[in-house]
C-alpha cells in the first residue's frame, strides 16, 4: 500500500467510526504482520486521549506504537536498545508538537484544561462531530509524520 492510500484508509477508519488511535494504527498495522482485528483491539484504549481521558492524543500513541514495532526494545537490560526507541519517541513528539502545538488530546480540541474527563460515552458521530473536531486533521498528520520518519520516498 503506498502512502497517500494509508493516509487515506486512516482517515477513512476515522471517519467509519473508528477511534483516533486505532484509524492510525490499523492503517499501517500489515507492516508488521498484525491483522485489522488485532490491531484495533491494541489501539482500542488509546482512543480520545487514552480512554477518553483527554490526555496524550491517540493520533500519538498510534505513532507510537509503530514506532515500537519498528525500533522497540525486546532484550532485558538493552539500554542502547531502550534509548533508541526513546529518542525516536521524542522526536515523533518534537515534530508533532511542532505542527500542532501539543500532543494533549484537551488542548487540541481547545477544552479546559482543569476540566474532569470522566464522561466514558463516546460522543455520537454527525456532520457536526466531524466540523468542531480537529480530529481528522490529527489522523491525517499522524500520517504524514510517520510517512517522513519511516517511509520518506527517494
Amino acid at each position: 500500500m503506498i502512502k497517500e492510500s494509508r493516509k487515506q484508509q486512516a482517515i477513512e477508519n476515522f471517519m467509519s467510526g473508528y477511534n483516533c488511535s486505532q484509524s492510525v494504527f490499523a492503517a499501517y498495522a500489515d507492516l508488521f504482520g498484525i491483522d485489522r482485528e488485532t490491531a484495533l483491539k491494541i489501539s482500542a484504549s488509546f482512543g480520545a486521549g487514552m480512554g477518553r481521558m483527554r490526555e496524550v492524543c491517540g493520533t500519538v500513541s498510534a505513532m507510537f506504537m509503530i514506532a515500537g514495532m519498528i525500533t522497540g526494545c525486546t532484550t532485558a537490560g538493552d539500554t542502547l536498545g531502550k534509548k533508541e526507541n526513546y529518542d525516536t519517541v521524542q522526536k515523533l513528539t518534537a515534530i508533532y508538537k511542532e505542527k500542532y502545538g501539543s500532543i494533549i488530546c484537551r488542548e487540541l480540541l481547545g477544552l479546559k484544561k482543569d476540566a474532569s474527563f470522566t464522561e466514558t460515552m463516546p460522543d455520537e458521530r454527525t456532520k457536526e462531530y466531524y466540523k468542531k473536531r480537529p480530529c481528522v486533521r490529527q489522523v491525517a498528520g499522524a500520517c504524514d509524520i510517520l510517512e517522513e520518519y519511516f517511509f520518506p520516498t527517494k
